[in-house]
């Protein structure tokens, strides 16, 4: 397959919608486009990496309007927090775009960006699979050793309440937003993955505030970077509608199984989504195609099907709670 907006074949359809509900349910569970996914995904299925890289940001734009709004109601986004970073994301996005271009100019584009996606995947999940298993299931990293709210004491600071943070500066969320963003459209990613550990950990933020206020860039970044690939003809609509399709569905999953898993779980899974991704794509990049499909293969339906197991046994205690407290009240 072509990025030429081509009808996709009958097996090519069904792949790519699995591909948008997996991603899709666990996008919206960890707060990230998902693309560490979906873009090595595309591209084994025969997507050159830059048009994988654009389809992604167009179906990651869709999927993050569903996953935002239902995060919205779940009181999931910090509004003020979200809009100091697009300061910096939009324009991050930007210079990512340049930078991709510039490579596919030279030639280099599939080799680079693989290696960027195996370093920075092998980092963070490791950091963040490091932290989950010395935490208990329901601790929240200590706020006030966020490294952003200690030593970036540049003026001026704001408060952000929603995410219970008194004072931070500015300046620090900006740049912030400025590197997930380049990130986000140099790799073809919503910048979630590292986003939404950086919120938690250079911020302060709780876990379920940094997922929901993180779709909300990943809305915008995605948006942008989505429109300038577009403009270079590297975006499948097509393939990107079709995922979105299965995404629809996911995106709801997801964010509702976030109220039924303790905050160090969902960053355990989210680390084991993080290396699980960067295997597939350190197989790509040494010539075992097979290989790195497989593990794609069995790393997103398991992930989709945790979520969703954890979101079934979370609502049947909920109605079994709820209904003792009904016979309690009638005895």
């Amino acid at each position: 397959m072509i990025c030429a907006g081509t009808m996709p074949t009958s097996l090519e359809a069904v792949a790519l919608t699995a591909i948008g509900f997996c991603v899709g349910t666990a996008g919206s569970f960890f707060g990230v486009g998902g693309a560490f996914l979906v873009t090595p995904a595309l591209n084994i299925l025969g997507f050159p990496m830059v048009c994988a890289i654009g389809t992604d940001l167009a179906h990651m734009t869709g999927k993050s309007v569903i996953a935002t709004l239902r995060h919205r109601k779940l009181g999931h986004v910090d509004w003020h927090a979200g809009g100091l970073l697009l300061f910096g994301t939009l324009p991050g996005v930007k210079l990512g775009t340049v930078a991709v271009m510039a490579l596919e100019r030279a030639g280099l584009t599939e080799s680079v960006l693989r290696y960027v996606y195996i370093l920075l995947l092998g980092v963070v999940g490791t950091l963040i699979l490091r932290e989950s298993l010395s935490s208990r299931n329901d601790a929240e990293p200590d706020g006030t050793r966020a490294l952003l709210r200690r030593r970036f004491r540049l003026r001026p600071f704001v408060s952000l309440k929603t995410s219970g943070i008194e004072s931070i500066s500015v300046w620090g969320v900006i740049l912030l937003g400025l590197a997930t963003g380049f990130l986000s459209s140099f790799l073809g990613v919503g910048g979630g993955f590292i986003r939404m550990p950086a919120m938690i950990y250079l911020l302060g933020m709780p876990t379920r505030v940094a997922v929901g206020t993180d779709l909300l860039e990943v809305l915008f970044s995605g948006g942008y970077g989505a429109f300038l690939y577009a403009r270079e003809g590297r975006v499948d609509v097509i393939a990107a509608l079709v995922m979105l399709f299965g995404a629809a569905v996911g995106s709801q999953l997801g964010a509702m199984a976030t109220k039924y898993v303790e905050a160090g779980r969902i960053r355990l899974y989210l680390a084991v989504a993080v290396l699980g991704s960067g295997a597939a794509v350190a197989a790509k990049q040494f010539g075992a195609t097979a290989l790195s499909a497989g593990i794609l293969l069995i790393l997103g339906p398991s992930l989709a099907g945790v979520i969703i197991y954890k979101l079934v046994v979370g609502v049947k205690r909920q109605r079994a709670a709820l209904e003792r407290v009904i016979e309690s009240d009638l005895a």
